[in-house]
């Protein structure tokens, strides 16, 4: 069963307060997304460590549940 966007995004949010979260449904069969996250959790961070603050908010529904995730990750521009 697909994973709702909606709780995508709610998930994020929760592990990343200040996120600004986009969501694109890559393929239109609610399995395939791809996320574009800011926050200012990621500043000092590699890619690597961004993308796994990610997964960890997801707690493990990645590659499951939400069969596929896409990822942009960056701080905010100040």
């Amino acid at each position: 069963m697909p994973m709702d966007p909606g709780e995508i995004e709610r998930m994020i949010k929760e592990a990343l307060p200040d996120a600004e979260v986009k969501l694109e449904d890559l393929v239109g069969d609610g399995d395939h997304w791809s996320a574009t996250v800011v926050s200012s959790a990621f500043a000092g961070k590699t890619r690597v460590q961004q993308h796994q603050l990610i997964y960890a908010a997801l707690q493990g529904r990645v590659g499951g549940e939400l069969h596929a995730l896409a990822l942009q990750t960056s701080a905010p521009q100040t």
